[in-house]
């Protein structure tokens, strides 16, 4: 005998096998074209197989082909299905918080604090600044927002703390003490929000199940435009970052809440005693949340501008730090001690990328150097069947990011053609070096530095 059910339970068991299908249905999809693809292979495994011995072989075209092929396929398919549920009430008006730990910001935090003030949000919005171990005016500046902005009807308060512990997790710890309201944001220091960035989040965590604890907000390029680093990053949190985060939505477990800007449910975060002493502090609390059961959804509407390194040298220690804080998260948390069928899933992608990224920067970037000179056992034209796949994702984000997301907030798409070019055929020769860098410094359990 079925039990009876309420109509919500009925609408969310009716939802979970909507996303239990895409899921399965991705899946079957996606190992179809992993046979095809090794089937196709197998003259190229026999030619590698001379050179480096057949199990070798079998590894390097994996990590080359067979696995970035499966997974793209995967991606595609899944944002084919994918459809953001609609929210049930735009204009909610739940108090928030929201928490910015300050190093050295004197130049950003005040124009931070002023996009706060310039929300459309209708609820009462406390700001919580953190002052952490700062040596230049980032005092003088949030004290003359405080002054200059408190006639905002909707920024109900800033609160200024001092926090001599060095550490993004110790800032944010401390500022979640004095956390009163049921929601709590995060916001980078030097980050802007799209003045409907607050209603969006709050409007999408009030329409989700209750067993969702965060949301995290969509990042942009503020500085696109600055350095060839930036033109190319742009692209990168345009279409890549954001692909990844609505795969990762559609299946319930978004693997980062960023600290740049997400919202949490307050009780959440502080039953599992706030952000961790990490580097990548955000990666491991969204686990922690996660293997709670709860889940973490992506609301690409909240969108917030971030300005990205400008140089090579600043983002290969951002990437790193992130690729670092990524193997934190897989130490404390193994993708099979996830409770949910789905988070072990993109987990264990993030755990597989530590294989892919070592066999990328040891041997297809090689191989491609060696595919110059006529040499093709290692990149041929068998490796160009991964790229129409990575175009129809991209192509498939780009409408979506044009037509539900730029227009929806009145944003316009930078012409940035360049950028996209070298985004699309030289971007994973430098993010996989740069990640496999940050994996040798957690392995060597090397100096940690917040920035």
């Amino acid at each position: 005998m079925k039990p009876n059910l309420s109509p919500i339970q009925k609408k969310g068991t009716r939802y979970y096998f909507t996303v239990n299908r895409k899921f399965w249905f991705s899946h079957f999809i996606s190992f179809s074209w992993l046979l095809f693809s090794i089937y196709l292979s197998i003259p190229w495994v026999k030619d590698l197989s001379d050179v480096v011995t057949t199990p070798v072989a079998i590894i390097i075209i994996g990590g080359i082909a067979y696995i970035p092929g499966y997974m793209s396929t995967f991606l595609v398919i899944s944002l084919l299905l994918d459809k953001q549920p609609n929210f049930k009430n735009e204009f909610p008006n739940d108090s928030v918080t929201v928490l910015v730990a300050a190093y050295n910001e004197e130049g950003a935090i005040f124009n931070t604090l002023k996009y706060i003030t310039d929300q459309d949000y209708t609820g009462e919005i406390n700001v919580i600044v953190i002052n952490n171990n700062s040596t230049d005016g980032t005092d003088r500046e949030v004290m003359r927002a405080k002054k200059e902005l408190s006639s905002n009807i909707t920024l109900s308060n800033i609160t200024l703390l001092h926090q001599s512990k060095p550490g993004k997790f110790h800032a944010l710890n401390l500022g979640l003490e004095f956390v009163k309201t049921p929601y709590v944001i995060t916001l980078d220091a030097d980050t802007l929000i799209h003045p409907s960035a607050v209603r969006y989040l709050v409007s999408r965590i009030k329409s989700s199940p209750t067993d969702v604890c965060a949301v995290a907000g969509s990042m942009l390029v503020r500085n696109s435009r600055e350095t060839f680093w930036t033109k190319i990053q742009e692209w990168d949190y345009f279409l890549g970052i954001a692909s990844i985060k609505r795969l990762q939505g559609l299946y319930q477990g978004t693997l980062v809440a960023q600290g740049a800007f997400s919202l949490y449910k307050t009780e959440c975060v502080k039953e599992v005693n706030g952000w961790p002493d990490a580097i990548g502090e955000d990666i491991v609390l969204t686990w922690r949340l996660l293997q709670k059961q709860w889940k973490v959804y992506f609301e690409p509407l909240a969108v917030a501008f971030t300005d990205a390194p400008t140089t090579f040298s600043h983002f290969a220690k951002q990437r790193s730090r992130w690729a670092r804080g990524m193997v934190e998260g897989l130490i404390e948390i193994k993708p099979w001690q996830q409770p949910q069928v789905y988070t072990k899933y993109l987990t264990g992608i993030n755990l597989m990328m530590v294989y892919l990224d070592l066999i990328y920067t040891l041997c297809w970037i090689p191989g491609l150097i060696l595919a110059f000179f006529g040499i093709n056992t290692i990149v041929g034209p068998m490796t160009l069947l991964v790229l129409p796949l990575t175009f129809i994702s991209y192509s498939i984000l780009y409408f979506y990011q044009k037509n539900y997301v730029f227009r929806n907030l009145n944003l316009r798409i930078r012409n940035n053609r360049i950028g996209f070019l070298f985004f699309l055929l030289c971007y994973q020769m430098i993010m996989s070096p740069v990640s496999l860098y940050g994996y040798i410094q957690e392995f060597f359990k090397l100096k940690r530095v917040w920035e």
